[in-house]
């Protein structure tokens, strides 16, 4: 890698942690929180799919 790369993802790594101190600080934390949450329980939902209805019938059916 040469140097400007490594100054530009120093950059981005130091800006996102500006970001996340500011959001984790004063009013806006209890805020923050609760959208990660939100976030979280999408997130879960999303992957955890439509489950299969089981099949009501019980009776085996030989041809």
């Amino acid at each position: 890698m040469n140097t400007n790369k490594k100054i530009a993802i120093g950059l981005g790594l130091a800006g996102g942690a500006l970001l996340a101190a500011w959001l984790l600080t004063g009013d806006r934390k209890q805020k923050t929180k609760e959208f990660v949450a939100k976030g979280a329980d999408r997130i879960k939902k999303a992957f955890k799919g439509k489950e299969e209805p089981e099949s009501t019938d019980q009776d085996v059916h030989y041809v």
